[in-house]
């Protein structure tokens, strides 16, 4: 059983996006009453939540946000994070968060932003909480977060799992200031808060971040597995035993749910987003139909290559000002072609993507597709032919949600460990293996696809 609900960011100036708290919380709260129509009170055993990261909510002594939060999406601390870039060398921010930029969207960058801008607030705040945090706090009273979902704050050294007091002090806060850290899994407290409508035996426990927590729901928490997130970005997730970092700064590192265990974060910002701009600009009524007409175009799409870089190149060649490129269209080439070689292009940064990591020592024995593009069989054996790996999908497509009900499990002792509870709750529903027919017609097609972006991407 489970509920929905959908909510609106404001954005009340350029660069500014943000969302009253209280929203997320009558969100979680209305869900939870709605699945409990439907679910005996006793049952509900325990509960963990997959959030957003990044998303900044200062609160007062008593818990109440002192202002909206200021959203993942929001960019307004260009200045701070430029400030801090020139504070810390490149190498130390990167071996210390795991971050190979300083992106403004990063919680340090926000909490620089509001001293300088909002001082009043940054001085009343009591805490600095990120989502997940401020959610555990209204349902608990404690603040208390955990050590995957602030990879991404730049105020953690991941090795040390650690706040980096250098850059406290740069932000100029103590570590009082913040939430009590701890691994995903881990029993917080009692629901203390009747609003919800849960049994006040009924356990809080960590979850996280919400890559972390669809790893989870995949299983991906050992070496040799890859999951991989089609959405309206790309995201790949490399579970990894110890800290990897890419002497060229290309790939994030980022820590994991299982204890003491790393992943690498390859991500593009152009992923099914592509073709939803072909679908609503090439008037096709449905995804079904698209990729049926795409399944008619044989792999390669007779040489039409794209770079579906709609908003820009990420990893691993990061460029924020490349745009989509079409390259080899003919008299031929039909609106079909457009969305079989957008499809195959995804296929090739994920490649792309998976050789940097093998490049850097990570082993890759399959990957697991989750997001909007796994529900299309034809995308998926595209990957498999192109990425020469299996790809596999799993019964339960809400792998966020899955990942943090285990993760609840496993706080209250339902599970003996993180692998006891992902062989009893993962369950895989289909599996894609490479067709040799194809993969030599991608491998041609892949290497063309390397040599225009190596020409082009530097011209944007």
């Amino acid at each position: 059983k489970g509920a929905v609900r959908e909510y609106e960011l404001s954005t009340p100036s350029p660069h500014h996006v943000e969302c009253d708290p209280e929203t997320y919380w009558e969100s979680l709260r209305s869900c939870i009453q709605e699945v409990l129509k439907d679910v005996a009170l006793e049952d509900v055993v325990a509960l963990a939540i997959s959030s957003q990261g990044e998303t900044l909510v200062p609160v007062d002594r008593e818990g109440n946000p002192l202002r909206n939060a200021i959203v993942w999406l929001d960019d307004r601390a260009g200045d701070e994070a430029e400030e801090i870039g020139r504070a810390f060398p490149p190498e130390q921010i990167y071996r210390t968060t795991g971050q190979p930029e300083v992106l403004p969207n990063w919680p340090a960058c926000k909490m620089l932003w509001l001293r300088k801008k909002e001082p009043s607030v940054f001085r009343s705040a009591h805490k600095f909480l990120l989502l997940e945090d401020y959610l555990i706090l209204r349902l608990t009273g404690k603040a208390v977060g955990d050590y995957s979902l602030y990879t991404s704050s730049l105020m953690l050294d991941i090795v040390r799992k650690g706040w980096w007091k250098e850059m406290l002090k740069l932000i100029g806060i103590s570590q009082d200031r913040l939430p009590e850290l701890a691994e995903s899994g881990t029993y917080v407290g009692s629901v203390a808060n009747e609003e919800v409508g849960l049994s006040p035996r009924t356990a809080v426990v960590t979850g996280g971040m919400d890559q972390v927590c669809g790893m989870v729901g995949v299983g991906n928490i050992a070496p040799g597995i890859v999951s991989e997130t089609t959405g309206g970005a790309l995201a790949i997730c490399a579970t990894t035993g110890k800290p990897i970092f890419d002497p060229l700064r290309r790939i994030p590192c980022h820590y994991h749910a299982l204890r003491d265990t790393y992943f690498l974060l390859p991500w593009c910002q152009t992923g099914g987003m592509a073709l939803k701009w072909l679908r609503d600009n090439f008037d096709y009524p449905s995804y079904d139909e698209m990729t049926a007409e795409a399944g008619k175009v044989p792999p390669g799409s007779e040489g039409l290559i794209v770079l579906p870089h709609l908003a820009g190149a990420g990893s691993p060649d990061f460029n924020p000002r490349a745009r989509g490129v079409f390259f080899g269209i003919s008299l031929s080439t039909t609106k079909a072609h457009f969305v079989r070689a957008t499809m195959e292009a995804i296929g090739y940064m994920l490649k792309q993507n998976v050789e940097v990591l093998e490049g850097l020592g990570v082993k890759v024995e399959r990957v697991y597709s989750m997001g909007g593009g796994s529900r299309s069989p034809l995308w998926n054996q595209i990957k498999a032919d192109i990425t020469e790996k299996p790809i596999i999908t799993v019964q339960n497509e809400e792998t966020a949600c899955l990942g943090a009900a285990i993760l609840a499990g496993l706080g209250v002792g339902a599970f003996s460990s993180l692998e006891e509870a992902c062989r009893t709750m993962n369950k895989e529903k289909a599996r894609y293996l490479p067709r040799q027919e194809n993969v030599r017609t991608y491998r041609e097609s892949y290497r063309k696809y390397l040599e225009i972006s190596e020409a082009l991407l530097p011209l944007f």
